[in-house]
């Protein structure tokens, strides 16, 4: 996936969690918990973007997103972060009100 097609992907879906996996399957913990924080706000249809079934996205979307890590979650095409920062607004009652928008 290159970038034009995460920015299409990220602008044009509410909610877009890029992971290892699927939201069915998730193939990492931290994608898994992701899943999880994503679930307990009430959001279950949200896309999810395996980044193990193409190569090149993990570097297109590390270059796009200015992130190491996976997963990353976009809500309404703003950058949201990776696990940690989705587990941290979830604790403080931020992801809620982001998700509440959608």
């Amino acid at each position: 996936m290159d970038k034009s097609k995460i920015q299409e992907t990220v602008t044009q879906n509410p909610v877009v969690l890029f992971m290892k996996g699927t939201k069915h399957f998730p193939n990492c913990g931290f994608s898994g918990r992701a899943v999880q924080v994503l679930k307990a706000c009430g959001v279950n249809n949200f896309v999810d973007v395996n980044v193990l079934a193409e190569p090149d996205t993990v570097p297109e979307l590390r270059e796009y997103a200015s992130w190491p890590t996976i997963p990353v979650l976009y809500i309404k095409g703003e950058f949201i972060g990776g696990c940690d920062i989705m587990t941290e607004m979830y604790q403080a009652g931020e992801l809620q009100q982001k998700l509440a928008a959608v």
